[in-house]
């Protein structure tokens, strides 16, 4: 598994504007908060993407990524890793542009499934770090 070097992350941060987020938790201690509310904050339209929740960051949520309408630049994920072939099936089935993993998350199989069907796909990297980062560079 390769990411895309820190000058590809920049160019993919600085041309999205619509990240939806799988697994987006409505409790505000959650990690998938914290980094969703940073990214909205810094311009990003957020799409919650939860069947367990009404809405995260006062945006009505969504069960599935099939129930967006309109284009997604990136789909930020904070599910387990084991989960993330599902998510990669479902995000095939979608106009979206870059499939990312949040830090901690790798799946072999879902990055080789979307890679041979030519996505980008981000493992294993925060979007809020690398956003910061790519920011100074």
């Amino acid at each position: 598994m390769k990411n895309p070097s820190r000058e590809e992350i920049k160019d993919i941060l600085q041309k999205a504007k619509v990240i939806a987020v799988v697994g987006l938790s409505s409790n505000p201690d959650r990690t998938s908060y914290q980094v969703s509310a940073a990214m909205q904050k810094a311009g990003y339209e957020i799409i919650p993407v939860n069947p367990t929740i009404d809405e995260a960051l006062g945006v009505k949520a969504v069960a599935t990524l099939k129930d967006i309408e309109g284009h997604i630049d990136i789909v930020n994920v904070f599910r387990r890793s084991e989960q993330l072939f599902d998510v990669a099936k479902e995000f095939a089935e979608i106009d979206a542009d870059v499939f990312w993993a949040q830090q901690g998350l790798v799946n072999e199989e879902a990055y080789q499934y979307l890679k041979e069907k030519g996505y980008t796909v981000i493992m294993d990297r925060c979007i809020k770090v690398e956003h910061a980062i790519t920011r100074a560079i």
